[in-house]
């Protein structure tokens, strides 16, 4: 995910990206949801 802030990429590099994950950035981008969906993702990826 690109930080328009920083200037630079940001998170895990997926291969193919979790739907889930995409919508609720798309979305309501609710922070509790977003943070327990990648710390999922992170986990699962291992």
């Amino acid at each position: 995910m690109w930080d328009n802030k920083a200037r630079r990429w940001w998170g895990e590099q997926y291969e193919v990206q979790p739907d889930d994950l995409v919508a609720e950035l798309n979305g309501a981008g609710d922070y509790a949801r977003i943070t327990a969906l990648l710390r999922h993702y992170r986990t699962a990826k291992r």
